[in-house]
């Protein structure tokens, strides 16, 4: 199997908006299309697609954003944010495909990128109970900072500087 990180093309969205409608358990966590495309306008060169073999088995969708703070779910992007943060927005594996390293490769990916860009740290806010993949992968939890209610009752904002995220044989894969 050929796998391939790339960057989003226009005939990608649809299959990106289906992964992110497979991906969570809980509708209010669903964005769709626009505001998905939103977060990647705001930052094209951070948002990837997992392609193997010609077909699209995952996603990741990162902007700057000002640390401590993460986008509003039910509105689109509107500014591009000045910021030496990169904020990890949304990661989606395939379900079948979960558990085989996929995620824990696209994080490396895009923590290349961030610190090729001269991003200092990331930050995201773990749902559906994935706090432990995020720890694994160099990520802390920061318990005050405020999370909006659209993201769950479990959410968690957590960040890494990028230099100290683990190599690829210290993080296991939970996605």
């Amino acid at each position: 199997m050929r796998h391939l990180v790339r960057g989003i093309a226009e005939a990608d969205w649809p299959r990106v908006a289906a992964l992110e409608g497979e991906a969570y358990a809980d509708p209010a966590l669903t964005e769709g299309e626009e505001l998905l495309r939103s977060r990647a306008r705001a930052s094209a060169g951070t948002c990837f697609v997992l392609d193997l073999d010609g077909r699209i088995e995952g996603y990741v969708l990162a902007l700057p954003y000002p640390p401590l703070r993460c986008p509003d779910l039910a509105h689109p992007e509107r500014a591009v944010h000045r910021t030496r943060n990169l904020h990890l927005h949304d990661l989606v594996v395939s379900p079948p495909l979960r558990g085989r390293g996929l995620g824990t490769r696209l994080v490396r990916h895009l923590t290349g990128v961030a610190r090729t860009r001269g991003f200092a740290t990331m930050s995201l806010v773990a749902v559906g109970g994935k706090e432990a993949f995020w720890r694994a992968n160099g990520y802390r939890a920061h318990p005050t900072a405020a999370v909006p209610p659209d993201y769950g009752g479990d959410a968690v904002y957590m960040s890494a500087r990028v230099a100290a995220v683990p190599r690829p044989h210290e993080a296991r894969e939970a996605v």
